[in-house]
């Protein structure tokens, strides 16, 4: 068999096993809705300059409209002859309408028309995200009401440093989430730009207005390159991008929180909805959606270097490789959608030990920061009060006591400008009281930031 729609100049039938090899209805039929929508912009500007009646375009919407709906109720037979969704649906389209149907593809090339359906598709997988992201952001700002007053040890190298605030910390992600929802937003903007109109590579002698189209899919500009717009395929590597460290993100989170739901840690209880067993050991509560999440990170990850890869070396235009673009697209979308549905009610059912964190909070000389910026205020330069807190830490690792512990005496023998003052900075709790620093793990700085939070995200 020849294919009708370019088996034009062809003498022999197709191989049927090219025809295996080079379809992709596998799967590019999710772009469906996207490719309708845009037959059907496409249509109306073709009627509005005289290329199509009036008649014409509506029978065309009409049946167009008809065949969405037996793809959505699975009605419409898929078939590799046709290699992808466009020519699915065009075959379809001329099968009702006849040449009335083979007038749609004025014009355009499937160039231009699977460049437009992968932009329609990214912008609304970019909102998708996006309200994802909102909520899960939404979810530790309700943390932080729940857990106020609870501090933690902050970590550097995975050993323990300062006492934080939990919902400082709570607040640390959304942070990183919404650096990531700029990045969608700065992504979006790029995508959103029309190519429809630039045919294969070279634009059409044909009357169409390209603005016109624009305006009925809600695109803010119209490419200015042809071979550019046919071609590029920038917006799948960057919003691929966003979501790798989406993931990365979401693996950070998942890895502290594994490490701090076990007996080792026992800072997090974690909701057994969220969990799972296992076969041969009864006592089992294992966090393997966490674990998952972490590990997802590495597939959305090994995306974003398949789609690198393959555009390494493509020439201008438009090359048969970029049918390889869409399974990493849309896989890297499906993983990074599915973490976050789980992430979100995940953060909000999980719960704090406040007794077990409490039990421990004194290990690790938190406060030992807070005591050389004591000195500091007292007239120590930096560099003498780190090497004398320094050395008290020694001594009272040796005792086996904490730095509150310390006669005043003993102190001022290798910190003379203590005073009494200075057991009021001590203990992880005084400590984490001392910040006041814009930002800080104060609380007064934490309390303006869960209400600028609140306020950024309509949270009441």
């Amino acid at each position: 068999m020849t294919n009708p729609t370019w088996g034009g100049v062809f003498q022999q039938p197709t191989d049927i096993r090219v025809q295996r090899f080079t379809e992709s209805i596998a799967f590019d039929r999710r772009l469906y809705a996207q490719d309708i929508a845009g037959s059907i912009a496409h249509a109306q500007m073709l009627a509005s300059v005289g290329l199509l009646t009036a008649d014409e375009c509506q029978q065309i919407e009409q049946e167009l409209d008809h065949i969405r709906q037996q793809i959505e109720q699975g009605a419409l037979p898929f078939s590799p002859e046709l290699e992808d969704i466009h020519m699915h649906i065009e075959r379809a389209l001329v099968e009702r309408l006849g040449d009335v149907g083979r007038k749609l593809h004025t014009a355009r090339s499937r160039n231009d028309q699977v460049a437009t359906d992968l932009r329609l598709w990214v912008r609304e997988a970019v909102d998708a995200i996006d309200e994802r992201l909102q909520r899960l952001q939404a979810a530790f700002v309700a943390r932080c009401e729940r857990d106020r007053g609870c501090v933690l040890p902050g970590y550097t190298h995975l050993r323990r440093a300062q006492p934080v605030l939990a919902a400082h910390y709570w607040l640390a992600y959304c942070e990183k989430f919404q650096r990531d929802r700029g990045r969608l937003a700065d992504c979006r903007r790029r995508t959103n730009v029309l190519p429809l109109g630039s045919a294969a590579l070279a634009g059409t002698s044909l009357p169409i207005d390209r603005h016109e189209v624009a305006r009925r899919l809600g695109f803010d500009e119209v490419s200015a390159n042809s071979l550019d717009a046919t071609s590029d395929r920038d917006f799948v590597i960057e919003f691929v991008f966003a979501l790798s460290l989406i993931a990365a993100h979401l693996s950070t989170l998942a890895e502290e929180w594994i490490l701090w739901s076990t007996t080792e840690f026992g800072f997090l209880k974690l909701p057994q909805a969220y969990c799972t067993g296992s076969s041969i050991m009864p006592q089992k509560i294992n966090p393997d959606v966490l674990e998952l999440i972490r590990g997802k990170a590495a597939r959305v990850m090994g995306d974003l270097m398949r789609l690198l890869i393959l555009v390494k070396a493509l020439p201008l235009a438009y090359n048969r490789d970029l049918q390889e673009d869409k399974e990493p697209l849309f896989d890297s979308y499906d993983t990074v959608r599915d973490c976050l549905e789980l992430a979100a009610p995940l953060v909000a059912a999980a719960e704090l030990d406040r007794a077990a964190i409490a039990r421990r909070l004194d290990e690790g000389y938190l406060d030992a920061t807070a005591l050389m910026e004591y000195l500091i205020r007292q007239g120590t330069p930096q560099r003498t009060a780190h090497a004398q807190v320094g050395q008290l830490v020694r001594v009272a690792i040796e005792r086996g006591v904490g730095l509150q512990d310390l006669p005043l005496a003993e102190m001022r023998a290798i910190a003379p400008a203590c005073d009494a003052g200075v057991y009021e900075v001590l203990g992880p709790y005084r400590a984490a009281a001392t910040l006041t620093s814009y930002g800080s793990s104060g609380e007064h700085q934490v309390d303006l930031q869960v209400q600028a939070w609140k306020q950024r995200l309509g949270i009441g």
